[in-house]
């Protein structure tokens, strides 16, 4: 048997999502028969005892101190980025430009113009790229893309969709990064509402024009940083202004004409991660939840009445995208499973040559969507993303 060519990964940043890539990258070759196989060859991160530590925890041959080094090394083909908003698009251009492959945590940037940057250099030099948008591969979510491909909902009216978490509401958890708008570029709209838009394109279409609201309940914090648990370590006795909303919630148009409303909160008591969405058609609806994320419910008016209802689909079948590749009927798999499906997808398309969605161009529109909610918010008017400017 010929050997696979092997793509050699190097991973800027090593916490929590790093945590997720490094176990995806790993179980890929154990669940899917991609044409190249994945190889965990350097990780990166500015702190070298626990970079080191990672490197050695997580299964990565070697690691650096300096991203730049990685991207200066022959034997990386791949550069998969992990870190903080901010550092995204420096990283992912000059990666671009060393000719290696890019894949890149969301938000793609902190602007429309930086992440406009970022597609232009992927494309100029013509290397693989892909946005971790994550959810898009939960096989219940890929299976309501193929009912709603197949017209079973057909035109869809409405589109409600929640990102809810409640691990903020301490007013004495510490001004991590992700509350410094420098650094993140936005708080819970960036953070949790980017995830619920890239759903909201990818399953009903382009958005037109927005309406939205924002704020901030806990307005100053104690400086410190989060631990792997999402759980605040406070450092000393200083305190800082928290520059990034806590919530946020807007109105949506569709170019297809459907409607939709959103919501992005910290502040939902009792809310882990409810990441949940409901779609209506005029032949049916679906719902989905990712804290059951293998469960798609699903209406379809052509039921015979006495039977018509939400019916629940555990989508663990071999007819469910992904499915196969795991267990028997019914053994479900986790939030883990879909960071292997989206790793999966780029191993295919090094293979093959092409971008998979959700790439760059996916990012910029996901930014463009963002920013268009900033500036609603701050004008209190509807917005049109066509008026959501890009660099030439």
């Amino acid at each position: 048997m010929a050997m696979k060519k092997q793509v050699r990964i190097g991973m800027v940043g090593y916490k929590f999502m790093g945590k997720a890539h490094s176990h995806a990258f790993r179980d890929i070759p154990f669940f899917f028969d991609t044409s190249v196989h994945p190889v965990m060859q350097a990780v990166a991160g500015r702190d070298e005892q626990g970079v080191k530590e990672a490197a050695e925890k997580m299964g990565w041959a070697s690691y650096e101190t300096d991203w730049r080094r990685l991207i200066e090394r022959e034997d990386i083909d791949l550069i998969d980025i992990v870190t903080p908003n901010n550092t995204h698009a420096e990283i992912a251009i000059a990666a671009a430009k060393a000719g290696k492959h890019v894949i890149c945590e969301k938000p793609l940037a902190l602007t429309v113009e930086q992440s406009q940057l970022m597609l232009d250099a992927v494309n100029k030099t013509g290397v693989v790229h892909m946005i971790c948008h994550n959810y898009r591969f939960a096989p219940a979510v890929q299976f309501a893309k193929k009912l709603i491909e197949q017209g079973c909902l057909g035109r869809i009216f409405h589109i409600r969709a929640t990102f809810l978490q409640d691990w903020l509401m301490s007013p004495d958890f510490p001004l991590t990064w992700r509350l410094r708008k420098e650094v993140s570029g936005s708080g819970t709209l960036g953070d949790l509402g980017a995830h619920i838009i890239d759903l909201a394109r990818f399953l009903v279409g382009e958005f037109s024009e927005v309406t939205g609201m924002k704020e901030t309940f806990v307005k100053k914090r104690p400086l410190g940083e989060m631990d792997i648990r999402l759980k605040g370590r406070v450092e000393g006795d200083k305190w800082g202004e928290v520059n990034v909303d806590d919530a946020s919630a807007f109105l949506a148009r569709f170019e297809n004409g459907a409607l939709g409303i959103f919501e992005a909160t910290r502040f939902s008591r009792g809310n882990r991660a409810g990441n949940r969405f409901e779609i209506n058609g005029e032949k049916g609806s679906i719902r989905w939840d990712m804290e059951n994320m293998n469960n798609l419910q699903v209406y379809l008016e052509e039921d015979e009445p006495g039977l018509q209802g939400f019916r629940t689909i555990n989508c663990t079948e071999v007819e469910h995208p992904y499915a196969g590749a795991y267990w028997p009927a019914g053994h479900i798999i986790g939030y883990e499973h879909t960071f292997i499906n989206l790793l999966a997808e780029m191993m295919n398309g090094i293979a093959d040559g092409f971008s998979p969605a959700p790439n760059f161009a996916d990012g910029v529109r996901n930014q463009e969507v963002l920013e268009a909610v900033e500036r609603s918010a701050e004008s209190g008017k509807w917005v049109q993303l066509s008026t959501i400017t890009q660099p030439s």
